[in-house]
């Protein structure tokens, strides 16, 4: 498989505290990977390096090809949908910024394939939850990226909108698309992800399959293994 990432010795301080601490992230095509860890443990700090929001401190950072910005889709933990514009017209308007061309059919198969072309000429910002999460990463993917980032997609989500959710990210991978995601949902991780970095101060303390990992440390499930790893 092609690596997309490799990013080595990643270093982020703010002031005294070292919020990302030399730290060694790979991912390749067509993989899932989770990125799990407590709040405060670096996460959103290493996807805002990786994506190239804030820069590292030390370390390098590494992409499969020099124009990977418009490879990359990303979905942070809010998307700012236009306030007064209906899904639609918001489709439209992050193709646009895409420099897409969305016809009326693509947008229909696009919102039916999400179930949500029943609300396409809602208001966006009136969606439910669920709604809003699957429409952002609609938006995400309008410009087929090879790799999707996802900031915990499933968080406030009742146990049907995390199955939908779940499922998305698994039928992103069948087409081909890798994606990484962080979560602090362990079942989640378990029915989804390929691989796990578990993060803990600023530092990845495990790499590796959800199954592998547990048979290593002798613990009985994911929710046990990142107690045991993080006491």
């Amino acid at each position: 498989m092609k690596r997309l990432i490799s990013a080595n010795q990643l270093t982020k301080n703010y002031k005294a505290r070292c919020v990302v601490d030399h730290i060694n992230v790979d991912i390749q095509e067509g993989e899932i990977v989770a990125l799990i860890g407590s709040n405060g443990a670096g996460k959103t700090t290493t996807i805002s390096m990786l994506l190239g929001i804030i820069p590292q401190d030390s370390g390098t950072i590494e992409y499969w090809t020099s124009d990977y910005k418009k490879e990359i889709g990303t979905q942070l933990q809010s998307t700012p949908f236009f306030e007064g514009y209906s899904v639609e017209d918001n489709m439209k308007l992050f193709a646009a910024f895409y420099g897409i061309t969305l016809t009326n059919k693509k947008i229909d198969d696009k919102l039916a394939a999400f179930d949500l072309l029943h609300v396409k000429k809602t208001p966006a910002i009136k969606l439910s939850l669920g709604q809003q999460k699957r429409l952002a990463i609609i938006v995400t993917t309008l410009h087929n990226p090879k790799l999707v980032i996802l900031d915990e997609p499933s968080a406030g989500l009742d146990p049907r909108g995390q199955k939908e959710i779940q499922h998305i990210i698994k039928r992103l991978k069948e087409s081909g698309v890798a994606v990484l995601f962080s979560s602090h949902d362990m079942l989640e991780v378990m029915n989804v992800a390929d691989r796990i970095l578990i993060m803990h101060h600023g530092k990845i303390i495990a790499n590796g399959s959800p199954d592998d990992l547990i048979a290593q440390y002798q613990t009985q499930n994911l929710e046990d293994l990142f107690f045991e790893l993080t006491k």
